[in-house]
């Protein structure tokens, strides 16, 4: 990548960047205000860049509190997703495309027994049982085991808290035991090149692969902290709910989960763009979780991060900051 350019993009002063981004296969995702990119390390050792443009920040639900957390939620789960699936794809050979073109046996047979609307029928639904497996999990389980408990079950804040502490142990689990797999551990260490990277641009250096790598690996606005902010805040939320039957808790913390995220969304806003004593406080558990979600990253990755990054910073730096 061309240095002069790097230089020439990068602000000299240290600032609050609203630029945010996410790790993916062999890969990074970054967006800035008015841009978005994707770069990833393709088998040959290139590193393949794609950029797009991104919706108007003036529209009016994307000014309102809360709600634009859960517009901002939903888009970054949607292209998030879209991202990842493109990254996987840049992965293969041109052998392992071949090979995927051919149908396989039950490929076949869905294709001779069941018209194209029913076959996508059946991929509908099973994202749908996967959507649900995850509600299972990180809704009804928390709230069925502390059901057997008869002394959490006293009052609804204590009933509460138990549940949101299950719902955060099974979050570190999944995220330790995932980050034991070769794939997802490589996927950490681009987490760590995303944040290192974003970090080098906020304190108004060049982006260079030596000066991102001093910096630290750990971001107040990760997605990693969004989601703890959303099981911490969604225990308060939960302690002004009145049900004690299992299923009512439930559907009622599955109705209130919009206005869980809105506020989780505002809170790591707040964390992100302030030093104050509060934002750190708040920032405080998600960076200790990030220790598990993130890893040191080498100098391809580095770069990767870079070659995404450089193409979301707008042309006048003053649209970048909070």
């Amino acid at each position: 990548m061309d240095e002069e350019k790097q230089q020439a993009a990068c602000p000299m002063d240290p600032h609050k960047s609203k630029i945010g981004g996410q790790a993916l296969i062999e890969g990074v995702m970054m967006k800035g205000a008015h841009k978005g990119a994707m770069a990833c390390r393709l088998p040959d050792g290139s590193i393949d860049v794609e950029t797009w443009a991104l919706p108007d920040r003036k529209k009016w639900f994307r000014r309102i509190p809360v709600i634009r957390g859960v517009y901002s939620f939903i888009i970054s789960l949607t292209d998030g997703y879209k991202c990842l699936m493109r990254s996987a794809e840049k992965q293969m050979t041109e052998e392992e495309r071949q090979e995927e073109e051919t149908p396989s046996r039950f490929e076949a047979w869905l294709d001779a027994h069941f018209t194209e609307k029913t076959v996508e029928g059946i991929m509908m639904a099973g994202m749908v049982l996967g959507v649900a497996a995850a509600l299972a999990l990180f809704l009804f389980l928390p709230k069925w085991l502390v059901s057997l408990v008869p002394f959490l079950t006293v009052n609804r804040i204590v009933r509460s808290f138990a549940e949101g502490v299950i719902k955060i142990a099974v979050f570190i689990g999944y995220m330790a035991v995932t980050g034991l797999m070769k794939d997802i551990r490589r996927t950490y260490e681009y987490h760590g090149a995303e944040h290192k990277t974003i970090a080098c641009f906020e304190a108004g250096l060049p982006l260079t692969v030596e000066n991102v790598k001093k910096q630290v690996r750990l971001h107040p606005r990760c997605g990693t902290s969004f989601t703890f902010l959303v099981l911490f805040i969604g225990i308060l939320v939960m302690c002004l709910v009145p049900f004690t039957v299992v299923w009512q808790r439930f559907l009622a913390s599955f109705v209130l989960l919009p206005v869980t995220v809105g506020v989780s969304f505002e809170a790591i806003q707040f964390a992100g763009r302030s030093d104050g004593i509060i934002a750190k406080i708040l920032s405080w558990p998600g960076l200790q979780l990030q220790r598990i979600t993130t890893r040191e990253p080498d100098a391809s990755q580095i770069e990767t991060a870079i070659a995404a990054l450089t193409p979301c910073i707008p042309e006048n730096l003053e649209d970048d900051r909070w």
